[in-house]
Parts: C-alpha cells; structure tokens; sequence
C-alpha cells in the first residue's frame, strides 16, 4: 500500500486534473505520522534522482523539525547532501516563524539565532502571512525547475503547526492554490487530528486525492485512562500501528487498503495485516471487572425466567395460530360443513378460494394477528 502511495505521487498531475494530495493523519496514541511523512519523502526523493518521478524536485516546507534535521536524514539514507541544490529547496518556517528572532538580531540582541545547515533554505519570518508562504514555496519550486516546463513536490512536514497561527478557510484556500498550480507535481502534508475539530479533518480530507490514518492496534474507549497494567500496550503503540489508506479514483470510488508498520531504527517497515492481529488484539485489550459470558447455572437460570405475557398454558393446550391448518382439523371442518347446509343447487354455482401457506417462510397474512402468542 506504501508503494501504492509513492507509486501515485510519483506519477504526479494528469494533463487536465489537479495536482494528487495525500493527507497523513496521527494522533498521541500512536504518534508515527512523522515517520510515515519521512518514509514518502526520501522514497520520493529515490524517485525523483534515478528520473522516474513526473517532479523534478521538492520544496519542502519545515514546521516542525529543523533543516538540519531532514539533512540528517537524507545523508542516513544515502543521498549526497552537497548536491541537494538540483532537486530541493527548503522553506524554514521552524526557526523563526513570527520572526521574534530577527528582531532580536535587528537590535543585537543576540548575533545569528539561526544554525547552519548545508541545505539550500529561505527563511520564512511571518507564518501568518500565508499568501507571501505560498508566493516562497511557488519561487523556490521555479527554482529547481530552471527551463520553468517541469512540475515540482511540495512537503509539509505539519499542517497543525500553519493552523496555530491562521484560520482553516486560509490553510484550504493555500493548499487548493498549490494542487491547481500548473508546475506543482503532488503534495503530501501530516496533520495531528487530535488538536483539531473534525470539520479540520474533514476539510483536508476533501481537497486530498488519498488520506493515510495511522491508529493504534487497540482502540480505546472514550475516557480510558492508562494504567500500570497497559505500560505494554502504550510501548506497542509508540512501536507498532494500523495504517488504512483511502484513494479516491476519478469515477468516484474509494479504495480501502489496510496495513500494518513497525517502526525499525530511524525508519519504519509496512507489511500486510498478519494472521495473528486478532490474538495480538486480544492479548492487549484491558482487564474488564465482569464476564462477556455466562454459566450453565446462569443458563438455566434465564431459561425459567417468566416472560410478561407470555402463554402459560393454565391447564389448556397452548395453541398459536401460524397461517396452516392441520389435515384433521379440515378434515372435521369440511364433515361439519356439509352436516349443517347441505349442497343446493345455488352453491353449485359459487366458487371457493381455499389458501393455506406451504412453508414459514411466507410472510403472515395481513389479516393474521401478529401478537397471538401474547396473552394481551
């Protein structure tokens, strides 16, 4: 499914459509939505060096870890560094997002509060001014693209850190100008659903092409709090999730992929969903103070519990009708009918419709009491 993903995103934009999106969704439970975003982009970065991807390169955009440290990540990787500059630009928009340190720097206050790194990076010092971002990340795309014919990725490392400091109206109009962008190849950003209202997932999930849920393997229940008998099944959740993806496919269908990662060193490993998932399940759900089942004397017990209006019987054969007649009960009825009126020759002349049910399968007449088993 991971390769499903990578695989779409390096194809990139159709002649005509939009721009593929994939929105990353994590939450504290499981927080390995920034592992999943690291995995897409060096598989992309792969893509985009051996000339197989539609982009040319990438702008990423870094809110919530430093240049220096996807630079750490590209060198464990393998990726030569030094020649980052043909194929990524870096907006920095960790180090200084309101620009309270340039201003120190303006007063020498303070020297150079930003590290070095030895990614090409332009510095972002108004977060809030989404419309100059977007103009940033358009000129350092154009960048990478010299002959301005080729299209390039855009990366946002955290959507929830842009919606701390703009509205969600500001961020969906952003994020729709990027996917209709004629040189913009695909975006994938990462979102913490769980600092958010629903109607932020949702937005996002509508202007994306595919949205990737990274859950716990054991949900919990509204309001459960951890204790020291569920330390294995928190350790489990910081190691090991679910990861369901949706694709929405140009006639309007969605496909539902699910899969499990487990998170190796720096990276993580996606596999399918294994055999054992149930019993692994079982194993971490929580001790409940009552049983799910019952006991044979809880059985027997049940089973002389008096309904209300129930038939008893009271000494009398319990008899409900069900739509069919026995053969002597119409055998007698037909002997009584031919005692008591005898056949004329005006009833020669009539005709009789005579209709009992073949099975219990057909559904009772309408004229059939329904609470004839009732004593009402």
């Amino acid at each position: 499914m991971a390769e499903t993903i990578c695989r779409a995103l390096r194809d990139g934009a159709f002649e005509g459509e939009h721009a593929p999106a994939l929105t990353i969704k994590d939450t504290i439970d499981t927080p390995l939505g920034s592992f999943v975003f690291n995995h897409i982009l060096t598989q992309l970065t792969s893509n985009i060096l051996a000339g197989k991807s539609q982009a040319r390169g990438v702008v990423l955009v870094a809110l919530s870890r430093p240049p220096s440290f996807y630079a750490e990540l590209l060198k464990d990787k393998g990726f030569d560094v030094s020649s980052s500059s043909k194929w990524l630009r870096v907006l920095d928009c960790y180090s200084d997002p309101l620009g309270w340190k340039n201003k120190l720097m303006e007063k020498g206050t303070v020297r150079n509060p930003y590290e070095e790194t030895s990614l090409k990076t332009s510095l972002c010092k108004n977060l809030k001014e989404l419309d100059k971002v977007l103009s940033s990340i358009i000129e350092l795309g154009k960048e990478i693209v010299e002959e301005g014919k080729g299209r390039f990725a855009v990366a946002i490392d955290s959507v929830s850190e842009v919606l701390r400091h703009s509205s969600l109206p500001s961020v969906a109009r952003i994020l729709s100008h990027l996917r209709s962008h004629d040189q913009v190849s695909c975006i994938f950003c990462l979102l913490h659903v769980d600092l958010h209202e629903a109607k932020v997932a949702a937005t996002l999930e509508y202007l994306s092409t595919m949205h990737a849920d990274v859950e716990p393997i054991v949900q919990r229940t509204n309001g459960q709090r951890n204790t020291s008998e569920d330390l294995p099944m928190v350790e489990q959740s910081f190691k090991r999730g679910k990861f369901h993806v949706r694709f929405k496919r140009r006639n309007g269908r969605v496909r539902v992929m699910r899969e499990e990662l487990y998170v190796e060193g720096s990276g993580i490993k996606i596999t399918d969903v294994s055999s054992e998932d149930g019993i692994t399940a079982q194993s971490l759900v929580p001790k409940v103070q009552f049983n799910l089942d019952l006991s044979d004397k809880e059985r027997l017990d049940r089973a002389k519990v008096v309904l209300p209006f129930e038939h008893q019987g009271t000494g009398k054969p319990i008899q409900i009708y069900d739509g069919r007649k026995s053969l002597n009960e119409s055998e007698n009825e037909e002997k009584q009918a031919s005692v008591e009126k005898p056949q004329t020759t005006e009833d020669s002349g009539r005709g009789e419709i005579i209709y009992f049910r073949d099975s219990d399968d057909e559904m009772p007449d309408s004229d059939e009491d329904p609470d004839d088993d009732l004593d009402i």
